[in-house]
This record gives C-alpha cells, structure tokens and sequence, in this order.
C-alpha cells in the first residue's frame, strides 16, 4: 500500500481512482457533501454512499472515512451554524453507521436528527430545522418543544 492519503473531494468517481492505484481515501463528495450547496437536503447528505462503484474489499478497506466541507464564500458568522448543522450530523451518522444497519429510508432518521437539533439549540447552537434545504426558516415558533 502507497504512503499517505488522498481527500477525495471533486465529485463522483473520484474516490473509486484513487483507491484504484492503491492509496487511501478521505470521501468528501462535492455534490453530496459540500455545506454550503444550500439546495442539498440533510437527506441527501444521509444517503451518500463512500463506497459506491468501489466493490472490491482490499479497495473498499482503503476508505478511511468521510468528511463534510464548510466553505466561506456563502456564509458569514451570523449563519455558519445553520449552515453546518444538521446536515453535518446526518453525515456523520451515516458515517458511524455500519452499512447493514443504515435506515432504508431517511425518514426513518428523522425523530432522532430532529431530536438532535432540540439539544443543539438548547446548548446555544443556532441548528436550522430539518424541513427543507440548507438555513430555513423553523415551520413555527416553538417547534423543538412540539416534538
């Protein structure tokens, strides 16, 4: 196995080359797991498979994990952390998960992703709700407590 490691981050197929030639992987999908591409929903982040089109085990084993990509061009401090979460939790929990235990359906996720985003707001982290892309507006006022 080659030294050192790539983080894949420039779309598709990127992570399937480069476990190829023997190196190991870092998948951080741009179209998949980029922050800041507002219109990508948490589900899509929950959804996103490190794995795809890479079928072969040894390949496979070189996947050390994934990472999601916070860039400044869209945000300021008044909504990086709308922007952050919780879509960077979906991730992560699609990351931890082993992949014959990941929920079928994301909906599935959803009481334990919003129930999450309750604890975060209550510590003084402004998450944004789930309905929705990226840094919506909340459904009503309250609505943590309505869970």
């Amino acid at each position: 196995m080659a030294e050192g490691f790539i983080a894949a981050g420039l779309g598709g197929g990127v992570a399937e080359r480069v476990v190829a030639a023997g190196l190991r992987c870092i998948v951080s999908n741009q179209d998949k797991w980029y922050l800041d591409h507002l219109d990508t929903t948490w589900p899509e982040f929950y959804t996103n498979e490190p794995l795809t089109n890479i079928t072969n085990p040894k390949q496979q084993e070189l996947v050390i994990g994934g990472e999601v990509c916070m860039w400044g061009e869209h945000i300021d401090g008044s909504d990086i952390e709308q922007t952050i979460w919780p879509r960077a939790a979906a991730a992560a929990e699609r990351l931890w998960t082993p992949y014959d235990k990941i929920a079928k359906d994301p909906r599935q996720v959803t009481g334990r992703l919003a129930h999450f985003r309750c604890l975060l707001n209550q510590r003084g982290v402004a998450a944004a709700p789930l309905a929705g892309p990226g840094r919506v507006a909340p459904q009503d006022p309250g609505s943590c407590y309505k869970q």
